[in-house]
């Protein structure tokens, strides 16, 4: 059976503990190698990733590049400007031949339905490097980056602060999966897919949705956010105003528990979303969450490969 990596839920609690033990013994065991260097088991070598790219993208293309080497295999990157997808070839067809000539396949869209397309017709395993729907590899990186830090997963308190997007709804299935709870703090009409909230709450998570960003904040262990405007979206000026409140910073925090860390899937606007203040401080564990790409990425390419 192929295992393909659309959301949390494909691979499920234990897996993706599994995921944070492996990535964390792994990032261990190579901290005196380079970077480029494979790990001592090279476990995809002759393993070949193909990335599409439809949306921009920094740490995605670099950690999921660095990951295949690290485990011994490589990548090959695509995007739509310079492939087929371009010209109107579809997508059934692309899997049909990246399937063939690759071992498995990454994609990085906007429309969720693609990477599902997508999946029904490659024969090998597709994961999701980010959809309009759910971000699920950030949110590996992130779950390894608060546990790195001393934090248990179960009963862990989370707040999220801003818009209800695609990382939040995969912070949510992350919740019900791995028993943390969280308080959701966004402008009225700017709430996550309900669907998201009653997974997490059927998985035994404790959801709180509010609009007032203190209550959000007070006594969480965790406080996260992302950019107000995502790439593409409309209407910037209206949903920055609304957004204003809910900016992460020195007064926000100072609600948070005393040893609370801040997370930010990057990149991040200076001055909006997050202060520069809280961005710069010691509670601030963003580059460690960006370098955890690589390694929690690594373990889900693993799983994907039945090596885990």
């Amino acid at each position: 059976m192929i295992r393909h990596f659309l959301d949390l839920s494909d691979a499920g609690g234990d897996a993706i503990a599994a995921m944070i033990n492996d990535a964390m013994e792994r990032k261990a065991a190579r901290a005196a190698l380079p970077k480029g260097a494979s790990d001592s088991d090279a476990p995809l070598a002759g393993h070949v990733l193909a990335m599409i790219f439809e949306k921009n993208s920094t740490r995605t293309r670099v950690s999921f590049d660095m990951a295949m080497r690290q485990l011994g295999g490589s990548a090959l990157i695509l995007d739509a400007g310079t492939t087929q997808l371009g010209r109107g070839e579809s997508l059934a067809d692309t899997a049909r031949v990246l399937s063939r000539m690759c071992d498995a396949i990454m994609i990085r869209t906007d429309d969720h339905s693609k990477i599902d397309e997508l999946a029904r017709h490659a024969s090998v395993p597709v994961i999701n490097g980010l959809t309009d729907r759910s971000h699920p590899c950030q949110i590996v990186a992130d779950l390894l980056t608060v546990v790195e830090h001393g934090k248990p997963l179960p009963g862990l308190e989370v707040a999220w602060l801003g818009d209800g997007n695609n990382v939040l709804h995969s912070i949510l299935e992350a919740a019900g999966l791995m028993k943390f709870n969280v308080r959701v703090g966004t402008p009225a009409g700017y709430e996550p897919d309900p669907e998201f909230v009653e997974m997490a709450r059927a998985g035994g998570a404790v959801v709180t949705l509010t609009n007032d960003p203190a209550a959000a904040a007070a006594g969480a262990d965790v406080v996260v956010t992302d950019t107000w405007v995502s790439m593409g979206q409309a209407h910037a000026e209206e949903k920055l105003a609304a957004m204003a409140p809910f900016q992460v910073n020195e007064a926000l925090m100072a609600g948070a528990a005393s040893d609370a860390i801040f997370l930010h899937c990057l990149p991040a606007h200076v001055g909006e979303e997050v202060s520069e203040g809280v961005f710069e401080s010691a509670q601030s564990v963003v580059f460690d969450e960006a370098e955890n790409r690589i390694h929690g990425q690594k373990s889900v390419l693993l799983w994907a490969f039945g090596k885990l």
